[in-house]
């Protein structure tokens, strides 16, 4: 099993190193698109899967990073709902908060989960509302925040 679990990772935008043989890339789907505009949008992960209901046993990875879409509004030609995708505009808070809890059921104890989230359509206090788990820290300065938690270790 990989280490690391990337379960929303549409084109691996932030990723350094897009092929990283210790990283498990999983998305729901898979797309391929050459834009008239020069841009390639490329999803193809490793498994094709729910981030609410993710196929992997407890205590699986040692760092899962989560960055679910952010828009709730985009058209159906939008390039960035192709690239990100598009949250649901109704079940938005119950899909984030299942999201969160699949990450840390997922994580081993003592695992980390960064969290990354564009506050363009939906505010990070709204989306924090969503779960129980508290971040250590993370950047409060721009629209797109990056949050890092921690899993408690079993007792």
């Amino acid at each position: 099993m990989k280490r690391v679990l990337d379960p929303c990772c549409g084109s691996r935008m932030f990723h350094f190193d897009k092929q990283n043989e210790d990283i498990l890339f999983m998305d729901n789907r898979t797309y391929y698109e050459e834009l008239e505009t020069g841009h390639v949008v490329n999803i193809s992960p490793d498994v094709v899967g729910d981030f609410r209901k993710m196929p992997f046993e407890d205590d699986s990875f040692y760092l899962v990073v989560f960055d679910p879409p952010h828009l709730l509004r985009a058209g159906p030609k939008s390039w960035l709902a192709k690239k990100y995708g598009k949250l649901n505009p109704d079940t938005w808070q119950e899909d984030l908060g299942k999201g969160f809890n699949e990450c840390m059921r997922v994580l081993k104890p003592n695992g980390t989960l960064v969290f990354k989230w564009n506050e363009d359509q939906v505010k990070l206090k709204d989306v924090l509302a969503t779960t129980s788990y508290k971040p250590l820290f993370g950047n409060k300065r721009s629209k797109t925040h990056w949050l890092v938690f921690m899993k408690e270790a079993k007792q």
